[in-house]
């Protein structure tokens, strides 16, 4: 990580977050911070509290105790559609689009959902610049001019995931938790969706926090990874600080030790 980046702005901060469900902490205490423009990595062993941190810190589940600040605006508890229209978004593994839909018709619709415009029924669409403008502009950073008129149905399952960002990216969010972004995915597949975050990290404001199992990703993308054990922060640091790191060493088991350098 360059020593620039610590100085960045922090957009997203947790204090002391805790999440129960029965006696059982999912999540115990977690500090930690999100800064702009960074690429944050969340990585733990399956049980860690990744999904748990990830639904709480976007409005699905409330938390029992601790805060969670938003660029300084305490937003713990607030709902998802509160969450979203601050300005943060975020993707699932399984995949949310409209099948029968073609790629422009999805991206459209989202932006069309996050703009005033949707209220005045009484005019067609496209009769609107801004919403084909907008729309057009997210399919040329997502590179999916050319199936801009294909059926979703249709895509490969690395495009209908790259439009699954695209919905997302029509509320133009501050901050974007991406859940498992190559899930299932090929190996030429990962390679487009690493380039990909990484094109959109340059070219938008946006900022993006990521789930990832598959460590030769998170290394290679990451401007900095946070590891969890057992719902709390096991460390926090660079790839290399991670790589080398006894205590994660030893709650992988070894397999960090594996991925790529």
């Amino acid at each position: 990580m360059n020593e620039n980046n610590r100085d960045r702005k922090v957009i997203l901060e947790t204090q002391n977050l805790t999440k129960y469900f029965g006696k059982l902490a999912a999540l115990n205490g977690i500090n930690l911070s999100i800064r702009e423009k960074e690429i944050t990595s969340l990585i733990g062993p399956n049980g860690s509290g990744k999904t748990t941190f990830y639904n709480v810190t976007t409005g699905r589940f409330r938390p029992s105790s601790g805060r969670i600040f938003f660029r300084g605006k305490d937003v713990a508890g607030l709902p998802p559609h509160k969450i979203l229209k601050l300005g943060i978004a975020r993707s699932f593994q399984i995949t949310n689009i409209f099948a029968d839909l073609t790629v422009f018709q999805n991206i459209r619709s989202a932006v069309i959902a996050q703009s005033v415009t949707r209220m005045i029924f009484f005019k067609h669409v496209d009769s609107f610049a801004n919403v084909r403008e907008k729309s057009l502009n997210i399919l040329k950073l997502l590179s999916l001019q050319e199936n801009r008129d294909a059926s979703c149905s249709k895509l490969s399952y690395g495009d209908i995931r790259k439009v699954e960002i695209g919905i997302a990216l029509a509320s133009q969010p501050d901050l974007f938790f991406l859940d498992e972004p190559t899930a299932g995915m090929t190996p030429e597949e990962t390679k487009k969706m690493v380039d990909l975050i990484r094109d959109l990290s340059r070219q938008t404001e946006t900022t993006f926090f990521i789930t990832e199992h598959d460590m030769n990703v998170v290394f290679s993308i990451s401007d900095r990874i946070v590891v969890l054990s057992r719902g709390q922060v096991l460390a926090d640091g660079t790839p290399e600080e991670i790589r080398t790191n006894s205590k994660v060493k030893e709650a992988y088991l070894g397999g960090l030790t594996d991925a790529k350098r």
